[in-house]
């Protein structure tokens, strides 16, 4: 895959539906209601993963990048979080548009730290598309470490859930 990678926000309502299924899902509202995902990371099963980002904060420098996160710039510019990947649909996302981003004085620092991530990532996207692939084969087959299997989202279940969704939008906007 070799498309640019995008930060993207999600439907809080989406995410709050998938976390009736799945606690693992991350929040997405209020003050993470600009919580940046990356994607696409892949398409499986017409569904469309991305991965949240997180934020630097001291204890990611000491972490070691594992199958389920990786380190932005050693952890300098925050963590990709692999083991949260959701799939979606395109009408559960929204671009961000980093130069467009209303650019109040206090998200002018965030705005930088997502345009500095969002380089780090692209220079670096073959490697975060084969840990997001290597991470959700290993889930499916059954041969992940169960103390990481218990930090991941349930992939399958929440493509179903995410079809779910979906189908109940749909229906409510042609109607």
């Amino acid at each position: 895959m070799d498309k640019t990678l995008l930060l993207v926000k999600l439907d809080a309502n989406y995410c709050d539906y998938l976390r009736q299924y799945d606690n693992k899902v991350p929040y997405n509202y209020g003050n993470k209601e600009l919580r940046p995902f990356i994607g696409v990371l892949f398409e499986i099963n017409n569904c469309k993963y991305f991965a949240p980002l997180s934020s630097p904060k001291a204890k990611h420098l000491k972490l070691k990048s594992k199958i389920d996160l990786l380190k932005i710039a050693n952890g300098k510019l925050g963590v990709v979080n692999f083991n949260n990947m959701l799939p979606v649909k395109d009408n559960n996302v929204i671009i961000l548009d980093l130069k467009k981003e209303n650019k109040i004085k206090k998200e002018e620092k965030y705005i930088k730290l997502l345009q500095e991530q969002l380089y780090w990532l692209n220079r670096h996207k073959t490697r975060i598309y084969n840990m997001s692939q290597k991470l959700y084969n290993k889930y499916i087959n059954n041969t992940l470490e169960q103390k990481i299997v218990k930090r991941c989202c349930n992939f399958p279940l929440l493509e179903e859930k995410c079809e779910e969704y979906n189908k109940k939008i749909d229906t409510i906007i042609n109607h």
